[in-house]
């Protein structure tokens, strides 16, 4: 399993959005779904 499933998994398994997450970790809502999504910034 990758990280982007877990991050996703992790979740929807505690039932948050993505706007929650980003805030509980100080990052943004875009941050999340390009960690959900597999993105990667360089």
């Amino acid at each position: 399993m990758e990280t982007k499933d877990i991050i996703l998994e992790l979740r929807t398994k505690n039932g948050m959005s993505q706007d929650e997450l980003a805030e509980k970790v100080f990052v943004t809502r875009q941050a999340v779904s390009c960690w959900e999504n597999g993105v990667s910034h360089s």
